[in-house]
């Protein structure tokens, strides 16, 4: 269940960076702040250019502050799915109290035994996702404290990823006057937020077509299995618009969105518009077929190799098809094209939530979404990772009635709490006055 309070959300993607401020009311997610500026020192997903990407960042940021009246610290930030690995991982402790009851410090302790591996210099452990904990043979047990046990063991998932894009994107978020609150893994926080239990539970596939790359995620038995990730995405349908009709690259652009279809079957040869090409005094006649071929033959070559990987692993067997979202899946008759490819039922995810209809913002809502709901349980695992101690319960939660004129920065103190400290030290003192008077 999401607690109540404010997050924010960051996707650094390759052809936009988005930020969504979220408040959360009784798990109910309500967005009152968006920001969505043109990426600049991206390039397929990855940083490369930090002073570019840090400036990108800031617009971003500056707009959705604008619109959400507040200022923003922490940002959950989206890491993408390039060279990410998934293990398998178990731990097993004996428990430390005298009591034998399990705490917060056995569950993180379990963490760590269960991190205890051989890691590559060039990757880094990104995260720790807790499956199941077994107490002395009693399996299934999702959240272990307060059990009576002597032996503990965790089931879970280890996900690693290349260590200079997760500093590289961790640079340009503080370089930006941000703390990272969470690094979100892009196609796990996509595939638990727009799936439903019945497709994460048997299975489904989720191809994220973005700008510049082409994310395959796929869940079953409510776990993220596979991923992979191809460097081609929309922007390579427009360069490919570009180049055919020699034009430049936002006519192309222009193109794409306003005459685009990804089907030629659904178009028509006798349909033309105007285009300016490069060299001509007067715009050329280009009929909507053969723009569609063009946009056609560049997302079937994305599909294909889609389809190749998936066909490895015998994921197209799975019950719930495909699931496409991303820029680029907005394209008018890109869920026919999809669907005759993939040869399995292809259906187009769209958030639901006003303003942000598109599903260019579904992987930024995803990441707020996925970082609002994660449990106790999991922050005690990551801090295994971190090296950070969970804080207590009030200090996670963050605070429920924002004041639109200050900083907003991340977790704070109930205002409950801070009345019943000083109604507290109140009474000592006088107390203290008390006694003082009776001894002078």
């Amino acid at each position: 269940m999401a607690k109540t309070g404010m997050y924010v959300g960051l996707d650094i993607g390759t052809t936009s960076v988005k930020v969504i401020v979220a408040e959360y009311v009784d798990s109910q997610m309500n967005i009152i702040g968006v920001g969505n500026a043109k990426s600049e020192g991206i390039n397929r997903g990855i940083v490369v250019d930090i002073d570019k990407t840090v400036q990108a960042i800031q617009r971003a940021i500056g707009q959705a502050e604008e619109k959400a009246g507040i200022k923003i610290r922490q940002v959950s930030v989206g890491v993408p799915a390039n060279l990410l690995e998934v293990e398998d991982c178990q731990g097993m402790i004996a428990v430390s109290g005298e009591s034998k009851e399990i705490s917060n410090e056995d569950v993180r302790n379990v963490a760590s035994a269960a991190l205890v591996r051989s890691v590559p210099p060039e990757r880094q452990i990104i995260s720790i996702q807790p499956q199941e904990f077994t107490v002395d043979g009693f399996e299934g047990i999702k959240d272990p404290r307060g059990m009576i046990g002597v032996r503990l063991e965790m089931f879970g998932h280890v996900f690693t990823g290349p260590k200079t894009i997760i500093h590289n994107i961790r640079k340009c978020v503080e370089k930006a006057g941000l703390v990272v609150a969470e690094m979100v893994i892009a196609p796990l926080a996509l595939t638990e937020t727009i799936l439903s239990d019945g497709e994460k539970d048997f299975g489904t596939i989720v191809i994220d077509v973005g700008g510049g790359q082409t994310t395959t995620a796929v869940m079953h038995d409510k776990q993220l299995k596979f991923t992979h990730v191809n460097q081609e995405g929309g922007e390579f349908v427009t360069k490919d618009i570009s180049t055919v009709l020699n034009t430049s690259f936002n006519n192309a652009e222009a193109l794409k969105i306003n005459y685009g279809d990804a089907y030629p079957a659904r178009t028509s040869a006798s349909e033309e518009f105007p285009v300016d090409v490069i060299g001509k005094s007067e715009p050329v006649k280009i009929d909507e077929r053969y723009l569609s071929e063009i946009i056609e033959a560049r997302m079937e070559q994305i599909f294909n190799k889609s389809k190749e990987v998936l066909e490895e692993i015998d994921a197209l067997e799975l019950p719930g098809g495909v699931v496409l979202t991303g820029g680029a899946a907005s394209i008018p008759g890109i869920v026919d094209l999809a669907q005759e490819i993939f040869g399995v039922t292809v259906k187009l995810y769209v958030p639901n939530h006003m303003g942000l209809r598109n599903p260019v913002f579904t992987n930024v809502i995803s990441i707020v979404d996925y970082s609002a709901n994660l449990n106790e349980v999991y922050q005690l695992a990551k801090g295994a990772v971190t090296g950070e101690v969970m804080p207590t319960e009030q200090s996670v939660v963050y605070q429920q009635e924002t004041n639109y004129e200050t900083t907003y920065d991340g977790p704070q103190e109930s205002p409950l709490a801070q009345d019943e400290e000083t109604s507290d030290e109140g009474f000592v003192n006088k107390v203290k006055g008390f006694f003082s008077n009776i001894f002078e």
